[in-house]
């Protein structure tokens, strides 16, 4: 099709307009908010438990938000996909009471070793041979039994904020039908707005903190290597690597495993002395990027991802600061535009959990055993879900 005469006269806004959509700025920082509310009180526990000081602790950030704003960038840049990174968040609740008494020099060998361990995964190509038996329908089950309870969590606190809660779900809903594209991040503005009449925005505590580099040099120690390295890689390939990519393929994203799992064990490897304790990918924030609402074209969505990364940069560089602005944030405010931004993909994933006859009573064990969140031996139920349901699938085809 012929370019139009404005496009041939400004082809600088054209080039513009490609990178740069409300969209995808709007679902790459709420990627951003959600993982960063959610979880960085737990990074902060793991820094304190190994004796870090305030200093080593802003390096701790700096390393996460460099770490993850590499990959994020990096690989969705190359591969086209929306590859979302994260930390390991059932990782750092491991190191709370793993590192309880060590030096932080000990502490680092272990994530070095962590990290060794995961580039080795990657690269080998074992786990990418791992999850090619994990049929499509159970990795839909269990991205919806991740999410459901973002979904739930939305009506959980509107009884006790209705007015914020309920005019976020009008707005979102009311946006669904006239202005899809934009739904998300003006129900988000709308709930800004509101929390800030209400008086439930706090931003006297943030000061600007620029984070920087410590670099804390690492010594091995057999007993420790074996007692906190080997679980805390463990949990992080079941609990993050294996659910990250299962919510990729959900998707239709046929991206290879082993150079996404490699690189973020590599980047762990370069970060880990500065505070880069596990990278890996992403699966609850990493769908706010693949959802509809990030962009109507799958090839396009990958944009969303490098927003995320961007703004996974700006945590790096402020560190702390940033984490206290997302903490100046109410919690019916996070819970409820993460809840509507996800209502989309938990309802893809339901319906091609469910669209075999065969695997449906597969992947409805996959579902169940995912949302109840259950957990065995420190592994999350995303992991115990994507087991059961592979066993079930299993003696299906059996019989």
């Amino acid at each position: 099709m012929r370019k139009s005469w404005a496009d041939e006269a400004n082809p600088v806004g054209q080039g513009l307009s490609r990178w740069f959509s409300i969209s995808h700025v709007s679902a790459g920082f709420i990627a951003v908010l959600v993982g960063y509310t959610s979880s960085a009180a737990i990074v902060f526990q793991a820094a304190a438990a190994a004796g870090a000081t305030p200093a080593e602790i802003s390096s701790w950030l700096w390393a996460l938000g460099i770490g993850m704003a590499a990959t994020c960038i990096g690989l969705s840049l190359y591969f086209k996909s929306p590859v979302l990174t994260a930390w390991s968040t059932p990782g750092a609740a491991l190191l709370i009471t793993g590192l309880a008494g060590l030096p932080m020099s000990e502490a680092i060998g272990i994530f070095l070793f962590n990290s060794l361990l995961i580039t080795i995964a990657g690269f080998s190509g074992w786990f990418e041979k791992l999850m090619r038996y994990v049929p499509k329908t159970l990795a839909a089950a269990m991205l919806a039994g991740v999410l459901l309870r973002f979904g739930l969590d939305v009506f959980v606190v509107l009884p006790t904020q209705g007015v914020l809660v309920g005019l976020m779900v009008v707005c979102y809903l009311l946006g669904r039908r006239f202005f899809p594209l934009y739904a998300v991040p003006i129900t988000f503005v709308l709930g800004l707005v509101v929390a800030s009449t209400q008086g439930l925005l706090v931003f006297e505590s943030i000061s600007v903190q620029v984070a920087k580099p410590v670099f804390m040099a690492p010594t091995f120690v057999l007993s420790s290597l074996i007692g906190v390295g080997i679980p805390l890689f463990v949990v992080s390939m079941a609990s993050q690597n294996v659910p990250g990519l299962a919510v990729l393929r959900a998707n239709g994203y046929i991206t290879p495993a082993s150079p996404l799992v490699g690189w973020t064990g590599l980047t762990g490897l370069l970060l880990a002395p500065f505070g880069g304790f596990s990278f890996n990918l992403a699966a609850i924030t990493a769908a706010i990027c693949m959802s509809k609402d990030a962009d109507p074209d799958p090839k396009r969505r990958y944009l969303a991802a490098i927003w995320a990364g961007f703004f996974y940069l700006l945590t790096g560089i402020f560190g702390a600061t940033v984490v206290s602005i997302f903490a100046a944030f109410p919690r019916a405010l996070v819970v409820s535009i993460a809840g509507l931004a996800l209502l989309g993909t938990i309802g893809n994933g339901l319906a091609g959990a469910l669209q075999d006859e065969k695997e449906r009573e597969a992947a409805l064990i996959t579902f169940l055993v995912t949302a109840s969140g259950m957990a065995m031996f420190g592994i999350g139920s995303a992991f115990w879900g994507l087991l059961f349901g592979t066993v079930c699938a299993w003696v299906n085809r059996r019989n």
